[in-house]
């Protein structure tokens, strides 16, 4: 993919990506119960998005906390599609994400190519990462291969480099790690974010990523807000996800006058 798909895909040359974190899902420890409530809760979320101007939505299990490395679990799988289809169906010419946290690519295309989603996210695509999972080994000959082999061609994988919550089991050198993701691992896109959701990405990385992925866009995935917004014009698009939520808490709704004025802002951009 080349930043010149961005504007059909997304309606702009540098699309904003607000996050939709789902509370906890059937089968996590936290689940309360109802999925009419966490279906409730996600709609609020992606009205609130959309009418406020973001470019895209990504449906995260945010909530299903402690994660599995990869999940396979049918109640998971089950209840992404529920809630995937449900945001499709009310905005059906939005760009629409799938993220199974931590790394379940399997489940996200699966997923996605039924809910008509554009695309992924996927943390661990090359490499292995040290993460609160233990070791997490990046499978992209399995993930283009499945891709391809359930017809889902089309899906996009924008994959993180580096992904938060995390470090490489051995630091390599970050420009040659953005060409092998891709051109061995196929990424579409690359995802460039801090150690945490609160931090944005260093401005430096951001560039050497930029340069070495030679037009493959690079995307911001962490720290995007009202007080870091000058970071959004070194990237070609951003995850707009913790500065949604004023008081930092995920659990919390998104907040409509932030993302309205952080709209606002990038406009100005």
């Amino acid at each position: 993919m080349k930043v010149n798909e961005l504007a059909p895909m997304f309606g702009t040359e540098k699309p904003i990506m607000g996050m939709v974190h789902l509370p906890p899902l059937p089968g996590s420890p936290n689940y309360g119960g109802s999925m009419r409530a966490v279906l409730d809760h996600a709609m609020a979320d992606a009205d609130t998005l959309v009418q406020n101007g973001v470019n895209a939505l990504i449906v995260e299990n945010l909530g299903d906390y402690p994660y599995y490395p990869i999940t396979i679990e049918p109640e998971t799988v089950a209840a992404m599609t529920r809630a995937a289809l449900e945001i499709r169906r009310q905005y059906p010419n939005v760009a629409l994400g799938i993220n199974i946290l931590r790394n379940s690519w399997k489940a996200a295309l699966a997923v996605a190519l039924v809910s008509d989603a554009q695309f992924i996210r996927l943390n661990v695509l090359t490499d292995a990462m040290v993460t609160d999972q233990g070791v997490i080994q990046g499978e992209a000959h399995l993930v283009m291969r499945y891709r391809a082999a359930i017809g889902a061609g089309h899906v996009k994988v924008f994959s993180d480099i580096y992904a938060k919550h995390g470090g490489p089991l051995v630091r390599r050198n970050l420009q040659t790690v953005t060409k092998e993701m891709v051109h061995r691992g196929m990424a579409d896109a690359i995802i460039v974010s801090g150690e945490e959701s609160a931090l944005p990405p260093d401005v430096a990385d951001i560039q050497q990523i930029r340069k070495a992925a030679e037009g493959t866009p690079v995307f911001l995935g962490s720290g995007i807000g009202l007080k870091t917004i000058d970071c959004v014009r070194y990237a070609d698009g951003s995850i707009f996800g913790y500065g949604t939520k004023p008081s930092g808490d995920m659990n919390d709704p998104v907040d409509a006058g932030v993302v309205h004025a952080f709209m606002d802002q990038v406009r100005r951009l």
